[in-house]
């Protein structure tokens, strides 16, 4: 099945099933008023989903309308919990070496991951308010998942078990406000504005065996300012989201709707480009001996589509999305 959320007067907005081409959709409200409902009754109503989605599909839903992704919040656009991994181990190195800090303990056998804010995610067409081009901008492309319940000390072989939905994520980063806070052993706070979601949510069996292993097997176009900036592949992702679901789940019970990401989407071939500024920049240092890329300026564009190599349209929907500065008194 494939969920957006409508935006309407409500802080949860309305749920929407979309046709599998993503050009089509319908309102499920009655059957679930939003999707976080949905995803904390799932078993109660994923049947009747199921039924209309199908009917979708098949041209049989009367009131059927033309999804239109600038007028859809994310498609949770609150959640309980937002715990953001780094499973790309090529993306974690080169950070270290962009921010000059000692190795992480254990990097490559435990999975590293924050808490984030999760009250405030951004739709696919909003635009994203900052307080200043000097805080160092700077997009994250990644992909994230969905969960029910976990018990808490759920292993990593049952794990996947609890995934409902996949979905495509923009993780903002204020780069010069990260170093302190990093440093300060406390986790990112004022480095980690409001991060961004792709229109769609979907159930896995959507990407037939693009998911596989716990991973997303496709790859994320990122386009800034309309010019090509990577399309990193997510099958590198060294932890597969069961070990980084176990590991949120080592010491609490995870309660339905709270979101895992997989951290930026990283390849270790350089000429697939890169899914953030920061890492371009590491490389730029390493290979030329000099940073050549600055960080956004407010009134760009950043473009997010996660791919199949047979083409057509993303699963997820496009990211689309301009950096404005914040309004005085906003």
């Amino acid at each position: 099945m494939k969920f957006a959320t409508l935006a309407d007067s409500s802080l949860d907005g309305r749920l929407l099933l979309v046709s599998r081409d993503l050009q089509q959709a319908c309102d499920a409200s009655d059957l679930a008023p939003h999707l976080l409902h949905a995803v904390q009754h799932w078993t109660a109503v994923a049947p009747a989903l199921q039924q209309r989605y199908d009917d979708l599909n098949a041209a049989r839903v009367k009131g059927a309308f033309a999804l239109a992704p600038e007028q859809l919040l994310a498609p949770l656009p609150r959640s309980p919990q937002w715990c953001d991994g780094s499973a790309f181990l090529n993306h974690g190195r080169l950070m270290e070496r962009a921010f000059n800090t000692p190795p992480i303990p254990e990097f490559d056998t435990v999975p590293v991951m924050y808490q984030g804010a999760s009250d405030d995610f951004l739709g696919p067409c909003a635009d994203v308010p900052l307080p200043s081009e000097a805080d160092g901008i700077d997009f994250e492309g990644e992909f994230g998942v969905v969960l029910d319940e976990v018990s808490l000390g759920t292993p990593a072989e049952q794990a996947l078990d609890r995934v409902r939905l996949l979905v495509q994520i923009n993780d903002w980063s204020l780069r010069a406000l990260g170093p302190r806070e990093m440093k300060s052993g406390f986790g990112f706070l004022q480095a980690k504005p409001s991060s961004s979601f792709a229109p769609v949510a979907i159930t896995p069996d959507e990407l037939g065996p693009h998911w596989h292993n716990g991973r997303v097997h496709l790859s994320l176009q990122v386009h800034w300012n309309q010019q090509w900036f990577g399309h990193p592949h997510g099958r590198e992702m060294n932890f597969g989201f069961h070990e980084l679901i176990a590991h949120a789940a080592r010491t609490r019970r995870l309660s339905a709707g709270t979101i895992i990401g997989s951290g930026t989407v990283s390849n270790v071939q350089r000429d697939v480009g890169s899914s953030c500024i920061a890492e371009r920049r590491v490389i730029e240092l390493l290979d030329h001996g000099e940073i050549r890329t600055g960080f956004m300026r407010f009134g760009d564009r950043v473009r997010m589509e996660a791919c199949a190599p047979e083409g057509g349209s993303g699963p997820f929907g496009v990211i689309d999305q301009r950096v404005i500065a914040k309004s005085r008194g906003a």
